[in-house]
């Protein structure tokens, strides 16, 4: 019988995944003919860690998903520099921008989201790319063309103040640049904190020589110039680094035919509206699914492979419990559940704790018992305990106060737990779903070095936050082995 031909269109961080998700359930290729298709020239890169690219703590070869060789040693046709413009599904044919052609029996959209650009006066040229003196933040390449401009010292405003914003000029500010941050809400982040998270976070940031113009939008492009914003003032700015927002890849799916609304719709299958054809990542919208971040969206490629290679055909996506984390350097932020809830809910306990002084503000909302959000900002212990009781839905303990300072951990848990304690339940890498006893399986089977650990487990391997976890469990099983 022949290989069962799949094709994924995408070669990012969701396409890379199901694609090493599929190899690690047909290793030698018998099963299934696989091949992948990426618009950019090289090898998939972790996105998360661009902001560490800008900020000169990463060079760009480490953030590589893929080493040169991965594609043959794992029997993947592999085509970079190429997109598909048509997909024929009657014939089940992908056309590429090359003239060739692909046939499928399955077919994979994962084509991600791309930057939107706001309708700023001269922000964009005619062809409506930006114009010279404005980058996107999205890609490599955007981050090589930041950097051939932003020079130590240079003045570089940020169009936008959610998460990819703020991890930009946090880069942008350790390269020694000027930063200003534009944003249109009363406070930054404003999708995952409160007014006083982001009041606060701004305070931090400020330290770090970022500047912020809230409530503000831009209104005209000055090449060279910088930016006039709507109230007639005037931002500074060699380089402007656009980050408002993504919208979803839906063009070649609306073409097709497929069902699409924000995103291409897909069910718990994860299909679209055709059965042949499914959809991950951020250009997929299921009801359950949060876009712009990783961890869904290697859920959801683990949960394909399964289906598509018969591994386990009950599997089924039924959203993700997400937890954000900025990646700032000299910033700790994690962000849970749905924090907006104010101390007036009278179905919801609301805990808070401000110091803006000290850099710090928590906030924990609980119902029926269980953690349902929280703002966890210069409190890594809080978030560590937070985090579980939120993974593992159990029961907040009593003393309230202790858990939001940190000080009251999990039943089960030493009082003094530190990562090595932790639960073998315990999710340690978010990103990977990788738990600590997965961890010690690893340790026990031979990798006892993080980067081995990195390697068996992919624990490290998404937004890089774990990485002190693991090393700590790493060192404590080298002195207990």
């Amino acid at each position: 019988m022949s290989p069962r031909k799949i094709v994924v269109l995408g070669y990012g961080m969701a396409g890379a995944r199901l694609a090493d998700e599929i190899r690690r359930r047909d290793p030698d290729g018998t099963g299934i003919a696989l091949t992948v298709i990426g618009a950019e020239p090289h090898h998939a890169y972790n996105r998360v860690l661009l902001s560490a690219v800008i900020g000169g703590t990463m060079q760009p070869d480490l953030v590589r998903l893929h080493d040169p060789g991965w594609a043959d040693e794992h029997h993947v046709d592999l085509r970079t520099g190429v997109a598909a413009t048509d997909i024929d599904r009657d014939r089940r044919v992908v056309t590429l921008d090359d003239g060739s052609e692909v046939d499928y029996d399955a077919l994979v959209i994962a084509l991600g989201s791309k930057p939107w650009l706001p309708p700023v006066e001269d922000l964009t040229g005619e062809d409506g790319l930006p114009a010279p003196g404005v980058v996107t933040f999205r890609t490599l390449e955007d981050c090589e063309r930041i950097l051939a401009v932003a020079k130590a010292g240079a003045p570089v405003a940020v169009l936008g103040g959610g998460l990819l914003g703020l991890e930009a000029a946090r880069g942008l500010a350790g390269n020694g640049n000027l930063v200003t941050v534009v944003h249109p809400a009363g406070h930054v982040m404003e999708r995952q904190l409160d007014p006083g998270a982001g009041r606060v976070l701004a305070r931090i940031l400020g330290t770090h020589g970022i500047d912020f113009r809230l409530n503000a939008s831009a209104a005209r492009y000055l090449p060279g110039g910088g930016l006039k914003l709507d109230d007639g003032s005037k931002v500074a700015a060699d380089l402007v680094v656009v980050s408002a927002g993504v919208r979803a890849e839906t063009e070649l799916a609306r073409r097709a035919g497929l069902t699409v609304d924000r995103g291409i719709v897909v069910d718990d299958t994860l299909r679209t509206s055709d059965g042949r054809i499914s959809a991950i990542g951020d250009c997929a919208q299921h009801p359950d699914a949060v876009s712009g971040l990783v961890e869904p969206a290697w859920q959801q490629a683990a949960i394909l492979a399964d289906l598509l290679t018969g591994t386990r055909v009950s599997a089924r996506y039924k959203g993700t419990r997400v937890v954000t984390k900025l990646k700032a350097r000299g910033v700790d932020l994690t962000a849970l559940g749905d924090p907006h809830t104010d101390v007036h809910d009278p179905d919801a306990e609301v805990l808070s704790l401000t110091d803006p002084t000290g850099g710090r503000y928590t906030k924990l909302v609980i119902r029926e018992d269980r953690v349902t959000g929280a703002i966890l900002l210069g409190a890594p212990d809080a978030a560590a305990t937070i985090t579980q009781l939120y993974d593992r839905g159990l029961p907040v303990p009593a003393d309230r106060l202790a858990v939001l300072l940190g000080r009251a951990l999990p039943s089960g848990v030493p009082a003094a737990a530190g990562p090595a304690d932790l639960p073998a339940s315990a999710v340690v890498c978010r990103c990977n779903s990788v738990t600590k006893g997965r961890l010690v399986e690893a340790f026990r089977a031979g990798a006892t070095e993080v980067a081995e650990l990195a390697s068996a487990t992919r624990a490290t391997t998404g937004c890089g936050s774990c990485r002190d976890t693991v090393s700590g469990i790493a060192d404590w099983l080298a002195t207990t082995s």
